[in-house]
């Protein structure tokens, strides 16, 4: 009898397929975007279609689906769909989705900064040139992107000794009566003050735009053309600003022509796999030069292709940025005409997708394949040193298995005031800057300066909020889910320790490991004690690697923690409780502060005193009083 019930049990796969075809009846066979749900209303898997009926039938059949399929469709307790007009919507909103909900089963493009771009205004009449970064709402022209800030930065430098534009803004330009510290080291012709004419300024307006739009060559020319005619009239200081310009195109050129002829703009992508990971690196080319490039390691499972990665990238890269006319790729894709269409309507004009083999062409995208390979070769070396690092830690702190997520804690003031508190989290990949928190102390009965009442406050909220949001330690930092810490970091000694234990205990949390780390004597980094429960203190020898780890990551708590009170700290200047007050403008407040010296004089100043400041009825006095004085 027994037996006879266990071969009727049914395996997880066969659970899911069934939640599967309840779905199957009422579905169209019409292109859509599908999305399957695990049993804590998780998202696993955003998927497109061309027939979602036909789609979706495949995943209740087992024979030949590899086994991130037999995974996926074992975990489904719920499946979501949308029609869609064509293909092309699908794979959008698809690429959209998966942008927006990280799914555990999708290959996701998990580094999604904007590019900097150089914009050249059109919104004023002195045009000004600048970094721009962000949605590309200012009216002007745009050029780029460049892979980094650094890159722009280092571009803009040599350019404005190229091209003198000014650089600030439009309320400093309308505010100057002399020439500013640009103009002194010549890179700004100061058109605010008219050291130049409408006339001359233009031109030096349209050899930049013409510069940065690939006529560098021409552009070069006339520059010597002018420097020669300089020379023969004698006027020595205007051919050395010339000379002086030339060599600054030169330098520009130096390191950003690539002499791909008849190349207008194109992005090169190509893809290296090694060990389950991948690297995707790709060179920005716009008129002929290179603006730089980036690596991006795109979180997938082990039995994704280059091509699959590649594919799921480029939807996902360009689904917020524009794409250029060509896009050349190491790996043919499957779906590489859709692809096209979809990415032509989303940029308003024609996209090409192609992998070139012969010719300069293909020689640029071994390039491409070259560094995507020296990168993830760097890329896994680093981890492999981080894994060693955090078994050691794992060892050190006796802890049963090496963490794979820790959080470290600090707080920041200056004698009680602007009090915040700090969270940095750290893996197997290094720092996870998108995991840092900021806490701004709420508990108005702290007394000024309480460090162990600020890290009581931190946790408790941190931990509240993580209990509340998966309570069973199951997340997996997908969608809304925390992740929990296998290690907590104390920034402090016994007192900051105790704190947290007091707070461990309240929350009856019992499986993280935490730990206190306070500077030596007279603040001596190297002869950091640690702070265990039911351990006495202890040290680690000057020169131990263990050692640089934890002090690395007890420095960046300590710098996020410090920053985020400077940015709170310098918002707060020039504020004032006065502004809360309903009835106050700047007169009324000037004439308080004159009369009682700060706002802390009006806090405390009697009723009838308020009531003797000119321009302070004795209703706005009451006003003013109550709202110092009554609880809120």
């Amino acid at each position: 009898m027994e037996e006879s019930k266990l071969g009727n049990l049914e395996s997880p796969f066969q659970r899911g397929a069934k939640v599967i075809q309840k779905f199957l009846k009422t579905l169209p066979s019409s292109p859509g975007v599908y999305r399957m749900i695990d049993a804590d209303d998780q998202i696993l898997y955003v998927g497109k279609a061309k027939n979602l009926k036909n789609r979706v039938t495949s995943y209740t059949k087992s024979n030949g689906q590899s086994s991130r399929i037999l995974r996926m469709v074992s975990l489904t307790h719920a499946m979501e769909f949308v029609s869609t007009h064509t293909e092309v919507e699908a794979l959008l909103l698809e690429a959209n989705l998966i942008k927006k909900l990280k799914p555990r089963y999708n290959i996701i493009l998990r580094d999604d900064k904007s590019f900097p771009y150089i914009l050249i205004t059109g919104d004023h009449e002195w045009p000004q040139i600048t970094k721009h970064r962000g949605s590309r709402s200012r009216k002007g022209e745009y050029f780029g992107p460049f892979a980094s800030a650094g890159a722009v930065n280092e571009t803009l430098a040599t350019f404005q000794r190229l091209f003198p534009l000014r650089s600030c803004t439009d309320s400093d330009f309308q505010s100057r009566t002399r020439p500013c510290l640009q103009y002194q080291i010549k890179r700004c012709s100061a058109p605010c003050v008219d050291r130049i004419s409408h006339e001359d300024y233009d031109v030096v307006v349209a050899e930049a735009r013409a510069f940065l739009s690939g006529k560098s060559h021409t552009i070069q020319q006339q520059l010597a053309d002018k420097m020669q005619q300089a020379s023969d009239n004698l006027d020595f200081e205007q051919a050395a600003v010339l000379r002086d310009r030339l060599k600054a195109m030169a330098h520009i050129q130096s390191k950003q022509t690539i002499n791909l002829s008849n190349v207008d703009e194109v992005d090169v992508v190509a893809a290296h796999q090694e060990g389950g990971q991948t690297c995707v690196q790709i060179f920005f080319i716009r008129s002929g030069q290179n603006l730089g490039n980036r690596a991006h390691y795109p979180s997938h499972t082990k039995e994704a292709t280059p091509a699959d990665v590649i594919s799921a990238f480029l939807s996902q890269f360009y689904d917020s940025r524009p794409a250029p006319k060509n896009i050349w790729v190491s790996h043919e894709l499957e779906e590489s005409s859709l692809l096209e269409e979809a990415l032509s309507i989303a940029a308003e004009k024609k996209i090409s997708i192609s992998t070139p083999k012969r010719g300069e062409k293909k020689e640029m995208l071994d390039h491409a394949i070259f560094n995507a390979k020296g990168a993830l070769s760097r890329k896994m070396a680093e981890n492999a040193s981080q894994k060693k690092h955090l078994q050691a830690v794992g060892e050190l702190f006796e802890m049963p298995h090496p963490p794979k997520r820790i959080e470290v804690y600090d707080n920041s003031h200056i004698s009680g005031t602007h009090q915040v508190g700090g969270m940095v989290v750290a893996g197997e990949e290094g720092f996870v800057k998108k995991a840092y928190r900021k806490f701004n102390i709420k508990n108005a009965d702290l007394a000024p300066g309480d460090d162990y009442g600020m890290m009581r406050e931190v946790l408790t909220r941190r931990f509240t909020r993580l209990q509340k949001e998966d309570p069973d330690k199951i997340g997996e930092g997908s969608g809304s889910r925390e992740q929990w810490p296998d290690l907590v970091l104390i920034d402090g000694g016994q007192g900051q320790l105790s704190a947290a234990l007091d707070v461990f205990k309240e929350r009856q949390i019992k499986d993280v490991t935490l730990v206190g780390i306070a500077k030596g004597p007279d603040r001596n980094a190297g002869r950091e004690r640690f702070f265990m429960e039911g351990k006495a203190p202890f040290s680690l020898p000057e020169k131990d690697p263990t050692l640089y780890f934890l002090q690395r990551l007890r420095d960046e708590v300590h710098h996020f923690a410090i920053t985020t009170h400077r940015a709170k700290r310098s918002k707060a200047i020039g504020k004032s409780p006065l502004d809360e007050i309903p009835g106050i403008g700047g007169k009324r407040k000037k004439a308080l502060l004159n009369r009682f010296g700060s706002a802390k004089g009006v806090e405390g100043a009697a009723l009838a005193d308020l009531e003797g400041v000119e321009g302070i009825s004795s209703a706005l006095a009451q006003s003013i009083f109550d709202f110092f004085h009554e609880e809120r």
